[in-house]
């Protein structure tokens, strides 16, 4: 059903039961989480001719969100492929990495796993600036998996460490014993 909520440009962010809403548009948000699918799919032999496309699109729109001259993710595309934002929020921003990095490190695709990486590359510096907890978590599950086919990267495994410095001192700072998590 995954495919009556996609067109040649990305997944669409509402819909009306199984009817898209084109006046919502499209979001990165939701077009990394497609993508996770897609290699997991594949991961599990499930890869028919649409769902390969539907790869395909998802990294292509992931590619085309990224603003090189600002170094982030756009989120809010309209039907009509513009964009809706100058930057977007940092969980979008966390999201895509996630996908990038389920891209490189479990893809079968060799294709995948290129752009994926290089993107995953030119975008992870911005995540060390970023506030948001989440956003930082997303980003650690995304190294997680660029790291396991890339395990020598440094650079990717100093983000790592500095990221999980942030969240463990948050998490030291506001626990309580009586704190049920």
């Amino acid at each position: 059903h995954l495919e009556r909520m996609t067109d040649s440009t990305g997944v669409f962010q509402h819909a009306s039961f199984c009817v898209p809403n084109f006046s919502e548009g499209y979001c990165t948000d939701d077009v990394a989480r497609a993508f996770i699918l897609t290699v997991q799919l594949g991961e599990l032999g499930e890869e028919p001719e649409g769902i390969r496309r539907m790869g395909t699109t998802c990294a292509a729109f992931l590619h085309h969100a990224y603003d090189s001259s600002a170094g982030r993710f756009h989120n809010h595309m309209s039907f009509d492929r513009q964009w809706l934002d100058s930057e977007g929020s940092e969980d979008c921003h966390g999201r895509a990495l996630w996908a990038l990095g389920f891209g490189v490190g479990r893809s079968q695709h060799r294709g995948f796993q290129m752009m994926a990486g290089q993107l995953f590359a030119r975008a992870l510096p911005a995540l060390q600036d970023f506030s948001s907890p989440r956003a930082w978590a997303f980003g650690l599950i995304g190294i997680h998996e660029y790291l396991r086919r890339l395990s020598g990267d440094s650079a990717v495994s100093q983000t790592r460490e500095m990221l999980r410095a942030k969240l463990m001192g948050l998490f030291e700072r506001h626990s309580r014993p009586d704190w049920c998590w």
